[in-house]
């Protein structure tokens, strides 16, 4: 197996636009067969997060309102930890105009397009209380295996990661595609 392919894999998973990587390390095994159900809801467009919104309304060229989205994602920093593992860290910033209660970021990544495909990863993290305008910000670390590296390969380099915000109030989930090899 190529090594850049994998390398590239995993640097590409922590650094797409749009996605908080969260939760403990889940190498290789059993970890999306034995995992919970994973919270999701329907997003407006792909790679969008229109679910509800309490945050200021903006103006786009062409006059039409759009609103803010309720929580934005930054990926801050991204560095080796080993051959196939990447330590991620990411910042959740809630831009509500209310603050966030009982928050869960859950986060998974499926390979090929779509999340039909094999699910390769999962991880979630317990935000708790976020007030308006805050952040948190957290490192986790994102390791494949070998195996779920070339279910990558089979699937034309293509990835979705798909990643779930739940609070008491509202359930917010961002999906994204990338070609990664």
């Amino acid at each position: 197996m190529n090594l850049k392919l994998i390398l590239a894999a995993i640097v590409v998973l922590g650094a797409g636009a749009g996605v908080v990587v969260a939760g403990d390390m889940l190498p290789g095994g059993n970890g999306a067969a034995d995992a919970e159900s994973f919270p999701t809801a329907t997003p407006g467009g792909e790679g969008t997060a229109t679910v509800g919104s309490d945050g200021p309304a903006t103006t786009t060229a062409d006059g039409a309102s759009t609103a803010t989205p309720p929580f934005g994602f930054t990926i801050d920093k991204i560095e080796k930890c080993g051959q196939t593992c990447r330590d991620v860290t990411s910042t959740l910033t809630n831009q509500q105009d209310a603050t966030a209660e009982n928050g869960t970021v859950h986060t998974r990544i499926f390979a090929g397009r779509g999340t039909d495909g094999d699910e390769i990863w999962r991880g979630n993290e317990d935000v708790g209380t976020l007030p308006a305008g805050d952040s948190y910000t957290t490192t986790r670390q994102v390791e494949l295996s070998y195996a779920e590296a070339l279910k990558i390969s089979n699937n034309d380099g293509w990835i979705t990661v798909q990643t779930t915000v739940e609070t008491e109030n509202r359930t917010v989930t961002f999906t994204d595609e990338r070609k990664v090899a």
